[in-house]
C-alpha cells in the first residue's frame, strides 16, 4: 500500500469537515478530484475508509487507523516544513562554537548572553572537548565556529577578524622581574612558567617571544582553570603570560604587576573561523559583530 502525505491530509480533512465538498474547499480541489483520491486510496487499501451513508460522514474502523498515522505524522512535518522555513528565513539555526583559547571564556560567556536574547532559536553549544582538534570538526561540520589567534588557510574557511589584544607579562609583586619595564625572552630562563596544557604552538609566549628566541624556561607547569593560574602566581609560585583582558581587574591589586612583552609590545589577533557560506547568515553576523564589540569593552575595563 502506498501512502502519501496527501493521502494522509484528505483522511483529516473529510474527518474535520463531516462530507466531501466541505473536505474539498479545505483542500483547494474540486470534489470530484477528491472523491476520485478517495477511491484510489480505498482500492489500495482493500477496504472503505468511510461509511458513505452517515452523514456526517464518518470514519469506517480502518479510516480511524489512517487517521491515527495522519494525527502523529502530519503534525511532525508541519514542524518541520516550519522549522525549514525559519532557517530559510535565518530566524533558526545551530552555533556550536569549538575554542582554541582557554582564556576567551571570560569574554565569550557576555557575548552569548546578549546573544541569546537576540536569537532565542538558535541551538547555542560549546565544544570543549573538539577544542584543539577544531579546525577539522569545522570541516566535518561538527561544530559551526571556532575561536582561534592561529588561522590556518583551509579552502570553505573564511577567518573573520574579531578584536587585537595583547599577551602580557603576569607575577607576583615579590617576583625580581616586577621591576622591569618590560619583559624578555631571556627573562624566563629562571622561572616557571604557568600555562594552560596546551601544545605549544597554541600558547602566545612560546609562539610569539620564547620558541623564536629558543628560550626554554626554567620549569614549566600547567593549570586548566585561570583563577588557578592567578592564584599560583599571586603566591610566587611562577609566572604566567595572558591575554590582556584577563589582566584587566589585577591592575590595582597589590599582590600582582603586569608588564608588556618586549622589546617591542606583542600583539595578537583573534579569529572567528567558519565555514564560508555561514559566514552571511544573519543569526552569524550578529554573532560576530557582538563577538568584536564585547570584548574591547572588557579590555577596556567597561
Amino acid at each position: 500500500m502506498y501512502i502519501e502525505l496527501r493521502h494522509l491530509r484528505t483522511i483529516r480533512a473529510i474527518h474535520q469537515a463531516g462530507g466531501l465538498a466541505r473536505a474539498a474547499e479545505m483542500l483547494n480541489m474540486t470534489q470530484s478530484a477528491l472523491s476520485h483520491q478517495v477511491a484510489g486510496l480505498e482500492a489500495q487499501a482493500g477496504m472503505e475508509l468511510f461509511v458513505r451513508r452517515s452523514k456526517p460522514m464518518r470514519l469506517s474502523s480502518a479510516g480511524v487507523r489512517m487517521l491515527r498515522a495522519a494525527d502523529r505524522i502530519l503534525p511532525e512535518i508541519d514542524a518541520m516544513e516550519e522549522e525549514f522555513q525559519s532557517l530559510r528565513s535565518g530566524k533558526t539555526g545551530r552555533l556550536h562554537i569549538a575554542i582554541e583559547c582557554h582564556a576567551c571564556f571570560d569574554w565569550l560567556f557576555p557575548v552569548l548572553e546578549l546573544f541569546r536574547h537576540a536569537w532565542p532559536d538558535i541551538d547555542v553549544d560549546i565544544r570543549a572537548g573538539l577544542a584543539f582538534d577544531a579546525l577539522p570538526a569545522l570541516n566535518r561540520e561538527e561544530v559551526d565556529l571556532v575561536i582561534s589567534s592561529n588561522p590556518v588557510q583551509l579552502p570553505g574557511i573564511a577567518y573573520n577578524a574579531l578584536f587585537d589584544y595583547h599577551p602580557t607579562f603576569l607575577a607576583a609583586a615579590a617576583n625580581p622581574l616586577a621591576q622591569k619595564d618590560f619583559i624578555r625572552a631571556e627573562d624566563f630562563r629562571d622561572q616557571v612558567l604557568i600555562t594552560y596544557p596546551v601544545t605549544r604552538d597554541k600558547l602566545d609566549v612560546f609562539s610569539e617571544l620564547l620558541t623564536p628566541a629558543k628560550v626554554e624556561p626554567r620549569a614549566q607547569r600547567t593549570a586548566e582553570l585561570t583563577a588557578v593560574i592567578l592564584m599560583l602566581v599571586g603566591s610566587n609560585r611562577g609566572v604566567a603570560v595572558l591575554p590582556d583582558w584577563v589582566l584587566r581587574d589585577l591592575k590595582s591589586n597589590a599582590d600582582y604587576v603586569t608588564r608588556p612583552l618586549g622589546p617591542e609590545v606583542v600583539t595578537k589577533r583573534l579569529y572567528a573561523a567558519t565555514r564560508t557560506e555561514d559566514a552571511v547568515k544573519p543569526f552569524m553576523a550578529h554573532f560576530l559583530r557582538l563577538g568584536r564589540s564585547e570584548p574591547v569593552k572588557l579590555q577596556r575595563g567597561h
